[in-house]
């Protein structure tokens, strides 16, 4: 086996995922309430230690070099975006980093989706919905449900009233930073807990009406992230071109026998 064939094959992949994470953060940098990835990798253990056989013979220069690296997985930022006037009654955000308004989750029913944006709307059928149509949820897990012909708004402590009436209250939980490593993208701007981890609901959130959050994405620093990472990915596939090389000369050259 040509083992730094292998670990020049371990580092491209990882680089290309690093790569990949910096390329959504950046196309994501004008999406409202983004939540950026931080892409993570971690050391390898050498083949002995990874298959528990400590006894197995091997070449201690190769065991010295470790396994390489491997991708680990990604983190959510909890780094909160610029605030976005837009004058919508129905448009808030949370000033609070950690916090989340509740959504319909339609992937797995009866646990609510997480997300950052604020932008909400009445749907046809008189019912709090996001901008993806999904349905707000309320303090109580319950979508929220608006008197027909009224208009309504949304009030700095989380109420939603309606004709001067209150038609609900917005569900706001946080995420402890323990459980931020558990945080999943699920698609459509939304999140969800993995893992067990779990929420505390905010008795009294502040909302910050007629606003919402930009996206925590700096296109920069993205931009800046998988240049670099490209060039790790094209450094990792120039040294398998090596090694392949190698190989043929080994074989083809060295061991040819006059």
């Amino acid at each position: 086996m040509n083992y730094g064939l292998y670990l020049s094959a371990a580092g491209a992949l990882t680089a290309s995922h690093r790569q990949d994470v910096a390329a959504n953060n950046l196309a994501n940098v004008n999406t409202v309430g983004f939540k950026p990835q931080l892409a993570a990798a971690q050391a390898r253990p050498p083949e002995a230690v990874e298959d528990l056989a400590p006894m197995r013979t091997s070449n201690q220069l190769l065991e010295r070099l470790g396994g390489g690296t491997v991708v680990a997985a990604s983190r959510v930022s909890l780094q909160a975006g610029p605030v976005v006037t837009t004058g919508n009654p129905l448009d808030a955000m949370l000033p609070q980093a950690n916090a989340f308004f509740t959504v319909e989750n339609t992937q797995t029913p009866g646990e609510p989706a997480l997300t950052r944006d604020g932008r909400f709307l009445v749907s046809e059928a008189g019912e709090l919905v996001n901008q993806a149509g999904a349905r707000v949820l309320d303090d109580r897990g319950l979508p929220i449900r608006l008197p027909e012909g009224v208009p309504a708004q949304l009030e700095a402590d989380g109420r939603v009233t309606a004709g001067g009436g209150l038609a609900g209250r917005l569900g706001v939980v946080e995420v402890a930073a323990a459980d931020a490593a558990a945080l999943r993208p699920i698609g459509g701007n939304r999140f969800a807990l993995l893992g067990g981890a779990g929420t505390a609901a905010v008795a009294g959130p502040v909302l910050e009406v007629g606003a919402t959050e930009g996206s925590a994405s700096e296109p920069i620093r993205q931009l800046t992230s998988m240049l670099s990472a490209g060039k790790s990915a094209s450094s990792n596939y120039r040294m398998i071109q090596n090694h392949d090389l190698l190989m043929d000369r080994a074989i083809n050259t060295l061991a040819r026998v006059a």
